[in-house]
Parts: structure tokens; C-alpha cells; sequence
């Protein structure tokens, strides 16, 4: 790229034009053989359609299940003069991205589809929630983010797509799209997994995309170290907007499904879900701050915390670790997370960082299955951690009602909370707005 930042649309067009331009010798370049549905993104990338029905699968939003998870919102506890509500019902709902331009909130899942959730007389409770991009065929579109110019970055587990104006187009069955990593280069084909692969990204202050890139083990073998490092697969990514300029940003990650920059500044914060099979309360999960790029984490030496893993327990960990800003409770899966910036809430929460805890699935007695509010100071270092909204999970039979993902801000202040297991999207207000 060049010094100055392309606009949403040159970006597109720069895409598409690479893509169809020939080689050096006037032939045409080879291209990675498409994944299925890998068709219609060619067909969507040149502007023509795709046969895609019109009749594109919504989610009803009354009946049974919205009533009765209503009823397991009041036993939600948060701070006096908060209030929360039943927002969307969304099918596995995870990671969500608000456009700039309509408020609409489009959800990842861990699954196949992409979901548009749109409030249309803005009462804030959603009027319609339809599949997005139904021609596409996706494979764990778990990680949303929006450009400031409206560009809508899809991560997957081996591929990243950008959706120019999803905003507009979403309403019907065909979408401006553009390939940015294509199938099976995100990372190794061979170290497609299972475990680990739910992405999340980010763009930058530095106009760059952020990807955060899970490894698949609890702690990996030494002879993947090397592979590993190169692709930055444990770590964070980062990469020019058209995906050219690929660098890794991070290491020493084990499995960040949560990352944010720190307004006003070029920090990138991020969650860290830590080894499993030590024990119910070792080691700490992690929210950590890398003030520059190049900075190493500490896994797979430190297990979480200064905790160290027996499988790395004879080495020599790297002298340049950066331990982590908060220790959070072991096993309770620390998610998604956003810094606050709105005006609804008190003045108190302005630059907080709100965070997703989804809750253990490994303790003989379960944890988390909350909403998390960490205060920084100025500085940026850390006054404290607690918990903001929690009662999802039954203390007395271990049960959980729901399972915070992620956070999300709307234009007036509030949040909106992903629940995957409900298949819902909460919202928390303050005061007597709506």
C-alpha cells in the first residue's frame, strides 16, 4: 500500500483488479482451487449474481423460547441503574460487528452462517434477524470486524473475505465481495483444526487488519514451534487491508478470541484462554497489552499467568516475555471484549474494557458465564477487574442458562451481549433510556 489510505471503494476495486489481471508473460494467474461455494464469490467479486433464491431464511423472533429467555434475564445481577433485555434471537450467535452507517449488527458463527440483525424502527429490540450472504458458502465465519469506511472483513478458519457496503446490500441475496486471503492460505491446509479456529480480527489505527490466530493443541509439540512462528499461527497477525504485507504482530498466544485496540491509542488488548488439565483453579486466564508489535507472550512456556507447563518445564523461557495486565479466573474462557466509549453509561465506565466470559467447561465446580468490567487509569495500567453482569450460571445444580461470546457497542451507548448457547443477543442500557 502507499502512504496515503485507500478509500473502501479503491481498496475493492484494487482487489478485483489484481485478481483478474494477467501475469507477466499476458497469461492468466493461477488461482488456489475454490473451496465449495467458492463460485459464487467469484461471481460476487465480479459483480454479477449468483441465481441465489430471494427467499432468504429469517429467524422468527416471538414465541416460547424468547419468552422464557426473558424470564432468565431476570435473574441476571448487574450495578444499580443498568437493566438488560432480550435484544435478537440468533443461532449461535458469536462474535459481532455494528456498521458504522446503520447500526446493523452482523453476527459470526461457529458453524456456516453469517447473520444480519437489523433494528429498523430503532426501539432497540431487533425486528428482523436473516442469514447474510446465503450464496456464500462459509466454514467457521466466526470473527467480524468493520473498516471505518464501511468494508465488512469476514474471518474464517482458513480464508478471509471483505464485503464492501454489507450494510446496503445485505437486504438481498447477492453482496459486493472481495477475497482477501484466499482458501488455504491463512494458514497451513495441514494444520486445519477442529480445536482453536473461531478468529477474530480488528483494523488497526495503523489502517492494517488484525487476526488472531488460535493454535489447535492444549500445548503444542515442540516440532510445530518453527511452523508456527512463520505463519504466526499462537499469535496475532497483521496485514495490509487488500492482504498484501503479511507480518506477524504477536506471538506466545495460545488462544486469543478476543482483541481491541485502545482508543486514542495504537495498543492492541486481547484475551488469552489458558492450558487446560492443571487443575480447577491453575492456571489464570489472561487479558494482556502489547504497546508495540514484536512482543512475545509467553505460551507455550507459562501455561497462564507465571504458571509454567510441564511440557516446557525444562526450558529456558525467552527473556523478553511480557506478562500479562489481568489475571482472570482459571477456565472461565475470557472471549470477546471492546473498551467503552459511549455516553449512556456513568462517566465511571467511559474506557473500560468490557469482556465476554463464556464460562469453564473443565472445573468440578463451573466458573464465569459473565460480563467482566476492567477500569484502566490513565496511563493505561490496570485499577481493577470485576464482574459487571453475571447469573447465567446456576452455582447450586452447575447448569448454565447462557453463555456470554462477546461484547459490542450501539451508536447510543449501549451494549450488546452474544450468547451461543441461548442463540441470543442481549442488550444492557443504563437509566431510563430505552
Amino acid at each position: 500500500m502507499t502512504g496515503s489510505r485507500k478509500s473502501g471503494a479503491a481498496l475493492l476495486f484494487a482487489t478485483l483488479l489484481a485478481a483478474a489481471m494477467p501475469g507477466p508473460q499476458g497469461e492468466a494467474r493461477a488461482q488456489p482451487a475454490p473451496p465449495p461455494g467458492g463460485d459464487a464469490v467469484q461471481k460476487l467479486q465480479e459483480f454479477r449474481g449468483t441465481g441465489a433464491s430471494r427467499d432468504m431464511e429469517t429467524v422468527p423472533q416471538t414465541g416460547r423460547r424468547a419468552d422464557q429467555i426473558r424470564r432468565n434475564l431476570e435473574r441476571i445481577r448487574l450495578p444499580e441503574g443498568f437493566r438488560i433485555g432480550l435484544y435478537a434471537l440468533v443461532p449461535d450467535a458469536r462474535h459481532m460487528a455494528v456498521g458504522p452507517s446503520s447500526g446493523v449488527v452482523f453476527v459470526g458463527t461457529r458453524k456456516n452462517r453469517i447473520w444480519a440483525v437489523t433494528d429498523r424502527d430503532r426501539d432497540r429490540v431487533a425486528d428482523e434477524v436473516k442469514v447474510f450472504a446465503p450464496s456464500v458458502t462459509f466454514a467457521i465465519p466466526n470473527g467480524l470486524c468493520f473498516s471505518p469506511d464501511g468494508i465488512l472483513y469476514t474471518v474464517e478458519q482458513n480464508r478471509v473475505l471483505a464485503f464492501p457496503a454489507a450494510e446496503f446490500f445485505y437486504e438481498g441475496p447477492d453482496v459486493a465481495a472481495a477475497t482477501v486471503v484466499p482458501q488455504g492460505q491463512l494458514i497451513p491446509a495441514a494444520e486445519e483444526s477442529f480445536n482453536h479456529t473461531a478468529r477474530v480480527c480488528r483494523i488497526g489505527p495503523d489502517n492494517k487488519l488484525h487476526i488472531a490466530l488460535g493454535q489447535p493443541f492444549n500445548v503444542p509439540p515442540p516440532a510445530k514451534r518453527a511452523l508456527y512462528d512463520q505463519w504466526g499461527i499462537g499469535g496475532i497477525i497483521r496485514m495490509d487491508r487488500d492482504g498484501q504485507n503479511r507480518e506477524v504482530f504477536a506471538r506466545g498466544i495460545r488462544n486469543s478470541v478476543g482483541i481491541a485496540f485502545r482508543p486514542g491509542t495504537s495498543e492492541l488488548w486481547f484475551t488469552d484462554n489458558q492450558v487446560d488439565g492443571m487443575g480447577d483453579d491453575t492456571p489464570p486466564g489472561e487479558i494482556n497489552r502489547a504497546t508495540k508489535a514484536g512482543l512475545n507472550f509467553g505460551f507455550p512456556w507459562y501455561g497462564g499467568g507465571t504458571v509454567r507447563t510441564a511440557e516446557y518445564a525444562k526450558d529456558t523461557v525467552p527473556a523478553d516475555v511480557v506478562p500479562p495486565v489481568v489475571e482472570m479466573a482459571p477456565h472461565a474462557a475470557d472471549l470477546g471484549m471492546t473498551f467503552y466509549t459511549g455516553r449512556m453509561f456513568p462517566e465511571l465506565y467511559r474506557g473500560a474494557i468490557f469482556d465476554a466470559q463464556h464460562g469453564s467447561w473443565n472445573r468440578s465446580q463451573a466458573v464465569g458465564a459473565r460480563v467482566m468490567v476492567t477500569f484502566l487509569n490513565a496511563d493505561g495500567s490496570v485499577k481493577e477487574s470485576k464482574p459487571f453482569a453475571e447469573g447465567w450460571l446456576d452455582e447450586e445444580t452447575n447448569e448454565y442458562s447462557g453463555r456470554p461470546v462477546d461484547v459490542a457497542q450501539l451508536a447510543d451507548g449501549s451494549l450488546l451481549v452474544s450468547d451461543d448457547a441461548a442463540g441470543a443477543i442481549y442488550r444492557i442500557s443504563y437509566g431510563d433510556r430505552n
